[in-house]
């Protein structure tokens, strides 16, 4: 498994999730300041949604940046242990332990991109090929790690 290619649509779907953040904030900017009343009460609560609706996309944006600075550190190296970068196989699937960006389809097999933070990470970090775990009173064994 070619662990630079997942981390590349990784960080193209990180970054395409950053350029909608953007066009969105930009967008919502554009209508607040399109909200012209006379009526001042329904006027001021219309721009007070607006801005709580930018924060949300902001908080949102950061989040997603933040993603990028950790996929950027992640490195392509082989991993004998669960950890931040590894492309682990269980006998449940094959999870991608970086940004979670959802699933990903590489060789026509599904992958699951997992953040670090994620209970499943929590619950194998560390442990090496063989070793089992449990997550939601389910087991699972670690098959392969690259």
């Amino acid at each position: 498994m070619d662990k630079s290619k997942i981390a590349e649509i990784v960080r193209n779907k990180i970054t395409g999730k950053i350029q909608n953040f953007e066009n969105l904030i930009t967008e919502t900017r554009a209508s607040s300041n399109d909200t012209k009343s006379s009526m001042g009460d329904k006027y001021e609560t219309g721009r007070e949604m607006l801005q709580q609706e930018i924060n949300n996309l902001q908080r949102q944006l950061n989040e997603t940046l933040n993603q990028q600075l950790l996929i950027q550190k992640i490195s392509a190296e082989p991993s004998s242990k669960v950890q931040n970068g590894a492309l682990v196989k269980t006998d449940k699937g094959l999870f991608y332990i970086a940004a979670s960006v959802g699933e990903i389809v590489l060789d026509n097999q599904k992958i699951m991109t997992v953040s670090a933070e994620s209970p499943l990470v929590k619950a194998m970090t560390g442990l090496g090929k063989g070793q089992s775990f449990f997550i939601n009173t389910i087991s699972q064994t670690i098959e392969e790690i690259w």
